[in-house]
């Protein structure tokens, strides 16, 4: 007699608990599909609990308490893209938009230094008016000014030779995230890009030597379990060294401004579950964890996270730069930031570190040059 997929699938529920998957997720760092989307539908507040603490247990191994400080710089909220859950897609017309002058985003480098920063995220829309020339310019003149931080980038899609000449320049890091694992998913929320561009982009960040980081909202209008478990396994196989994971939170001027926004007990169990999956990555307490709970980002910390990533950016423009509606910290200044959060974060148990906070795996890789970059 055959045995169908519901058979299958009944018989995984009967014989693995949760506390079995846990720990064999724990001691093995993964499991199978089938196994995953089984484990997020029995997930009780005791398995939860259970899933948070193997995960922070693992983070501690890795990395110890302490949580790296990056200073964010939102440094251009124009976008050629038109992501059906993002606030400053190029089809919104009510968004008042900016862009900062290489000056003024060496100015905000200089404020952060003086803070304690040594790794700046550049972040941005996909605005082409950063040609790749201005780019590198840019980066060279942070490296050298600065020649003990580290540069994140986190500007999207670019072509192989624009990858390259800013790595050249002295860029370190690159932040992209997949959005989903899931093609017809990634393809309803992204109609002027393609699933298959967003790996190949990935694929081609790794190979040229950046520590990489991708990444998933949890949430999303149409999200099943077992596109989260395609998540993690996707996860799994890129073994990138940056994971940012936060809930769906909907945009008053997009098309999915009345769909529910992920929770924050889900979006909690995935960054669990991704640090278990890929210990040596960094994981990120992100903006829209706070935005979703007002200890979201600390709660993030004990789930297994260890980034931080305050906002650098001057504040005329803070509020422009709006993904999702809500958004905290538009109105602290930067140092009223940095050192609110360091309260926070060791009111939580942990502790800050203000070195660069390489990938531990980044560092390890043979072809990782002696000297950091």
């Amino acid at each position: 007699m055959s045995i169908t997929k519901k058979d299958a699938s009944d018989q995984l529920r009967e014989g693995c608990s949760t506390d079995h998957l846990l720990e064999r997720l724990y001691a093995q760092e993964s499991l199978s599909s089938e196994e995953i989307v089984n484990l997020l539908e029995n997930l009780d507040p005791a398995s939860r609990r259970r899933l948070h603490a193997f995960a922070h247990q693992k983070r501690v191994a890795r990395y110890g308490t302490g949580v790296y400080l990056r200073g964010l710089i939102e440094f251009s909220n124009i976008c050629k893209q038109n992501c059906m859950y993002c606030g400053i897609r190029s089809a919104n017309k009510a968004v008042s938009r900016y862009r900062l002058s290489l000056e003024e985003i060496m100015d905000c480098c200089r404020e952060g230094y003086e803070l304690g920063y040594r790794t700046f995220v550049l972040q941005s829309g996909e605005d082409d008016w950063y040609t790749t020339d201005k780019l590198a310019g840019l980066i060279a003149d942070i490296k050298r000014r600065y020649p003990d931080t580290a540069v994140t980038l986190s500007i999207g899609e670019r072509d192989d030779e624009t990858y390259a000449r800013l790595f050249e320049a002295g860029a370190d890091r690159y932040l992209l995230r997949h959005e989903t694992a899931s093609s017809s998913l990634y393809e309803a929320l992204h109609p002027t890009m393609t699933f298959e561009n967003r790996r190949d982009r990935l694929r081609s960040l790794k190979a040229i030597g950046y520590q990489v980081g991708a990444g998933f909202m949890v949430g999303l209008p149409g999200q099943t379990h077992e596109d989260l478990a395609k998540d993690l396994l996707y996860l799994k196989e890129l073994n990138p060294d940056m994971i940012g994971i936060g809930p769906f939170l909907p945009h008053q001027a997009t098309p999915l401004k009345d769909e529910p926004a992920g929770t924050l007990e889900d979006t909690l169990d995935m960054i669990a579950l991704a640090r278990l999956f890929v210990p040596g990555a960094l994981i990120p307490a992100t903006t829209a964890m706070g935005t979703a709970h007002p200890y979201g980002r600390e709660l993030a910390l004990k789930a297994g996270a260890n980034v931080v990533m305050p906002n650098l950016s001057p504040l005329s423009v803070r509020p422009k730069y709006t993904l999702y509606d809500n958004k905290i910290c538009t109105g602290d200044e930067s140092g009223q930031c940095r050192f609110c959060l360091e309260q926070r974060i060791e009111g939580a148990g942990f502790h800050i570190d203000m070195g660069r906070g390489d990938s531990l795996d980044w560092l390890s890789r043979p072809q990782t040059k002696q000297a950091v970059r």
